[in-house]
């Protein structure tokens, strides 16, 4: 997963149609789990906690048949009580990490769907409200997994929601005659365009389930905070949010943006890859054979393009101009993103090795490198440097440029929690990708312990759902270290400044200081910015 996020940035496609629906006035029983929608009528469930569950909600119409690679269109009104106590098909997707675990039922082109749980018990509340979108590369993810579940953030008062988006070659593939057809001369993005799709969707019709559409946070993680970055950035987006929350990763990368005229070719090489040469000839094939497909050797990798529509210009170019989102922002990245082999491949973590590691990438910059991560401690460095190349520099781009261009508050952290041992069931198992695991022989090396927080670690600590984990041995001390991540989340979802209460002073940015969440959690001086400033440096050439 590591480094398909830094893979292309964007495209974009056909008009988000602003899915505007007629509605009957909107009216709420929430005690009877009933919402009247702009669609219809939606019967949900009550979880043991009293929180209103609804799952599998659409919020576009499925995009199959000639709605393959279109922007999403209104969802159809339906007469009668929809059931929404199931989740939706998940995207098309192949089985890639092993960190996901899935509560839905299957994947499907048909699975623009989103799930909410609300505290509400009117429907006239006005809470605040949380929109999550998932990670996993742009290639996997889907809003019900365990670890994104809305029930914890919802008894601390919050409406929640997980939102479904098209990935990988559905999600994000460009093509000239796609641009050609399109009224917007883009193609691409239809991913994030979902994404934009249900955040109409919620501004229409949050209101019904206790949320207040001008209380909007979005927020996401590896993949869906590059989705926020995304949204941010857009255009078509600004109005249907009031604050932002990143975890690891964003738009601003180190790589440079992808183009629709560059993105277009890859599309047409794996049309011809299929013996497809129109349009239409894509669009009749079967979902499963174009999924299937996107996993073979030599396949191109789709990803967010600039297509000049979703994106009028690069995400860094917006951001630096000061034509974002003008929102609060929290965000930050974990300790240990990448490992040192990102550096080293499969040699050992010498000061030799890794310095000719750095020599071989920065040529006559390596001596400038070696100065920002000595050699001293050769494994620690080559973890630094691989880390801030995957994720955290373009973490700490979005986080940089917005502090200073937006003229709002930007509240950075750094988590450094590492995960515990695995409980005694997963056997001789070792964390994989992303945090995924992988089954070793019964009589293969024990993996050392976590020195550092890895990608993906802190996503079940910040929304309350360890115990939804089963493949970690959590410790009180997780626990409490959940507690502090979760307030300070939902302390931002409901004022936009993550401080409250008894938890330590988490000050803006613009002091120069940042949070380390750990056990002990604790604002710090930003000892790591001419990290950074060196990477923008080799960004910008």
């Amino acid at each position: 997963m590591k480094y398909l996020l830094l893979f292309s940035l964007l495209t974009l496609q056909a008009a988000p149609v602003a899915l505007a629906q007629t509605s009957k006035a909107a009216t709420s029983t929430l005690a009877a789990n009933r919402v009247q929608v702009a669609n219809g009528t939606l019967e949900g469930a009550t979880a043991a906690s009293g929180i209103h569950e609804f799952k599998g909600v659409p919020f576009a119409a499925p995009p199959v048949g000639d709605l393959r690679w279109k922007a999403p269109q209104p969802a159809k009104n339906w007469t009668g009580v929809r059931q929404a106590k199931q989740f939706g098909p998940r995207a098309m997707q192949l089985p890639l990490f092993g960190d996901m675990n899935f509560r839905s039922n299957g994947v499907s082109e048909d699975c623009l769907y989103l799930n909410v749980w609300t505290p509400a018990k009117t429907g006239k509340e006005q809470l605040p409200v949380l929109v999550y979108f998932y990670g996993g590369g742009f290639v996997a993810g889907d809003g019900s997994e365990p670890r994104y579940d809305g029930e914890s953030l919802a008894k601390r008062g919050i409406v929640s929601v997980t939102v479904n988006y098209r990935l990988g070659v559905f999600g994000f593939m460009a093509h000239p005659e796609l641009t050609k057809e399109s009224p917007n001369h883009a193609s691409g993005n239809y991913g994030l365009l979902d994404q934009q799709a249900a955040l109409r969707w919620v501004q229409q019709n949050i209101a019904v389930f206790g949320g207040d559409p001008k209380k909007v946070t979005i927020a996401g993680e590896s993949a869906g905070s590059f989705s926020v970055s995304a949204q941010m950035a857009s255009p078509g987006s600004k109005t249907t949010f009031a604050r932002a929350i990143g975890e690891s990763g964003s738009l601003l990368s180190l790589q440079p943006t992808t183009t629709l005229a560059e993105a277009e070719p890859n599309g047409v090489q794996f049309a011809t890859s299929l013996g497809a040469t129109s349009l239409a000839a894509l669009r009749a094939l079967p979902a499963q054979q174009l999924l299937e497909a996107t996993g073979k050797q030599g396949t191109p990798r789709f990803s967010a393009i600039v297509d000049g529509y979703f994106f009028p210009k690069s995400p860094k170019e917006i951001f630096t101009a000061g034509e974002q989102a003008k929102v609060p922002l929290l965000v930050g990245w974990n300790s240990e993103e990448s490992g040192a082999n990102g550096i080293l491949g499969k040699e050992n973590a010498t000061p030799e090795a890794y310095t000719q590691a750095v020599q071989k990438l920065y040529g006559d910059k390596a001596t400038e490198v070696l100065k920002l991560y000595p050699a001293t401690n050769a494994k620690q460095a080559a973890t630094d440097l691989a880390s801030d190349r995957f994720i955290g520099y373009s973490t700490w781009k979005w986080a940089d440029v917005h502090s200073q261009t937006s003229g709002q508050p930007v509240y950075r952290y750094l988590y450094a929690r590492p995960r515990p041992a695995m409980t005694p069931e997963m056997g001789n198992a070792v964390a994989g990708l992303a945090g995924g695991v992988v089954k070793q022989a019964a009589d293969a090396p024990k993996a050392p312990p976590a020195k550092g927080a890895v990608h993906s670690a802190e996503i079940e600590y910040a929304l309350g759902n360890l115990a939804t984990n089963k493949v970690y041995a959590w410790t009180p001390e997780d626990y409490k270290v959940s507690e502090t991540m979760e307030s300070y989340f939902a302390n931002f979802i409901k004022t936009g400044n993550p401080n409250g209460g008894s938890l330590p002073n988490w000050p803006a940015l613009k002091s120069g200081q940042i949070l380390r969440i750990d056990v002990k959690t604790q604002a710090e001086p930003d000892a790591t910015r001419p990290r950074y400033q060196f990477l923008d440096q080799q960004a910008s050439k």
